[in-house]
């Protein structure tokens, strides 16, 4: 039995849960009791902010005054909601929160990982056999859920309706769309930078939705060009520097606003886009085609549950070039806060103030840029994946000879040459002075043998338990590194996240609208919960859930208001 599946069984879950007035039902009462409007929400959200930390709303949620302000204010805030696994990275996290399940459940383990197989990484979304749509240039590539191994909550929610729900899913990438749609959705849309503008793939559907067709073509990414991002509030209303130490962000840009989107002369002609993906631009151009999507599928005004998923990914970008402490971050916060209370109106409007479900969180926060917390005395820096090999491969020649041992490190995985780890075991001893000898290198916590983690997912040590749920064989690394907290493992950006650190782990968690109280909650929770709860208040079980029930939140669902817009479909 899983971990958190045991408390969910338990008798005093079932006795609270009827103490809160809510009794558990089988899927078709729960749903018959939708049909008449004195139970379920008329429309089910996930609300996911890429790489936005918890800390985040104390830190500068007094700026806020519009949907961010309105989700802490009067939703159900789990305060010390944390990610317990190691890859706190933007594709298991979806996946999560989509699934009620961890990455050793849900196959998911990173955004993308070595397949021995072939030889080749392979991103968590990529699938040849279904190639993309374009709803603007032409484009190569295609997507699909397939490495995903279990149902998503939209999934389970569309089988077990006696009315067939509407699903929709939009991001500004494709694996948080992709994770959080699952299967059959009936709107899907990411950017796609190559090509400037939103796209799909052909395992929804072979052509472009039509009122989305029409959005984009009445709204193309490049009208943003020749915008300028500069401060929404005057400057001195930001905490901390705005030009420090270690902010890189893309050329020809300076770490200072005001940051410029236009085709600059002598660069590549791409560079536009990538720079537009760097601002709040693209999260507004993401809530208008969600509020496109809203009034095409006419979601939460029908007499069934509907469903939709919204991933904002400016912040995620922002805070790899800029850091958690940056004016642009907080900009983007503030900008966001507008953002969200646009489509906190939109779904009053379409399912009644009390028609729907909604919850909020991230897939992962970020560590500070090292050498800012270095500045301020903590123990921080960069592991780089090219000395961790070197040390590997100084521990391997000795046994093995020389060539190349290491096929690939990705990110905190490590996967061996073909034939390497079956070698070792040959040689008693070997494998541990490889991990000795990595783990000699500055700002690694410790160094774990993979085939030891199936048997660790019960383990008390925080750190082993951590990794043994990120982790799932032919997919996870055959050696783990775990660095310090303030260490990160060096890559294109100035800092990064995917440990079990807190800074990393500790995410937003918020509930709000009906069936929920509102307050301040401290007990433990992760966005594994977020499944398992909306779909209770949608009469829907989850197939298989490492998250439970939050049912300290749960109030009695008193009958649907009248939407302000429109009537049943």
């Amino acid at each position: 039995m899983r971990p958190r599946l045991a408390a969910f069984l338990s008798i005093p879950l079932a006795v609270a849960l009827l103490a809160a007035g809510v009794a558990q039902s089988p899927p078709a009462r729960a749903e018959a009791s939708a049909h008449d409007g004195r139970s379920a929400p008329r429309l089910l959200v996930i609300l996911a902010v890429d790489q936005m930390r918890a800390d985040y709303i104390d830190k500068y949620g007094h700026h806020w005054t519009r949907g961010l302000r309105r989700l802490v204010d009067e939703g159900a805030w789990f305060r010390t909601a944390a990610y317990p696994f190691m890859n706190t990275i933007t594709c298991p996290g979806h996946a999560t929160m989509a699934t009620g399940a961890f990455p050793y459940a849900h196959g998911i383990v990173l955004n993308e990982w070595w397949n021995r197989e072939d030889g080749r990484l392979n991103p968590c979304s990529s699938d040849p056999e279904f190639p993309y749509v374009s709803y603007a240039r032409p484009l190569g590539g295609g997507a699909s859920p397939r490495n995903l191994r279990l149902p998503t909550l939209a999934d389970e929610l569309r089988t077990q309706s006696t009315i067939r729900p509407r699903v929709a899913s939009l991001s500004m990438k494709d694996r948080s769309a992709i994770m959080l749609a699952g299967r059959k959705p009936d709107v899907i849309a990411w950017y796609n930078m190559t090509a400037g503008g939103l796209a799909s793939s052909t395992f929804y559907g072979a052509e472009p939705v039509p009122f989305l067709k029409e959005f984009t073509t009445r709204h193309p990414v490049d009208a943003d060009f020749g915008r300028s991002w500069t401060r929404a509030m005057p400057e001195d209303r930001y905490l901390f520097e705005d030009d420090v130490p270690g902010e890189t962000p893309p050329a020809p840009w300076t770490p200072r606003f005001p940051h410029l989107v236009q085709h600059f002369p002598g660069q590549k002609p791409q560079l536009v886009y990538e720079l537009w993906r760097q601002t709040p631009f693209e999260d507004e151009y993401l809530l208008r085609a969600t509020l496109a999507t809203i009034d095409g599928l006419r979601l939460g005004s029908g007499p069934g549950t509907d469903f939709l998923a919204v991933s904002f990914s400016s912040l995620d970008h922002t805070g790899h070039d800029f850091g958690p402490w940056s004016h642009e971050v907080q900009d983007t916060l503030y900008r966001l806060d507008g953002f969200i209370g646009e489509l906190l109106d939109a779904f009053d409007r379409a399912a009644g103030r009390d028609g729907y479900t909604l919850a909020l969180t991230s897939d992962h926060g970020i560590t500070p840029i090292p050498e800012i917390a270095a500045r301020g005395g903590l123990d921080a820096g960069y592991v780089v994946p090219a000395q961790v090999e070197a040390k590997a491969q100084a521990a391997l020649e000795p046994v093995l000879g020389p060539g190349k041992h290491i096929a690939r490190i990705t990110h905190t995985n490590v996967y061996f040459a073909p034939g390497v780890l079956g070698k070792l075991k040959e040689h008693p001893g070997a494998l541990r002075s490889v991990m000795d000898n990595i783990a000699t290198l500055p700002g690694v916590l410790r160094v774990i043998d993979g085939s030891t983690l199936p048997d660790s997912v019960g383990s008390a040590n925080r750190t082993l338990r951590a990794a043994a749920l990120s982790y799932v064989p032919g997919r996870s690394g055959d050696l783990i590194v775990v660095p310090r907290p303030y260490w990160v493992i060096k890559g294109d950006d100035v800092t990064t996240h995917g440990s079990p650190n807190p800074a990393d782990a500790r995410i937003p968690l918020i509930f709000f609208g009906r069936g929920i109280k509102r307050g301040e909650y401290f007990q433990p929770a992760s966005p594994a919960d977020i499944a398992p709860t909306l779909g209770f208040l949608a009469g829907v079980t989850m197939s298989a859930v490492d998250g439970q029930i939050l049912h300290e939140i749960l109030a009695p669902m008193p009958r649907h208001t009248s939407p302000v817009l429109g009537d049943s479909r």
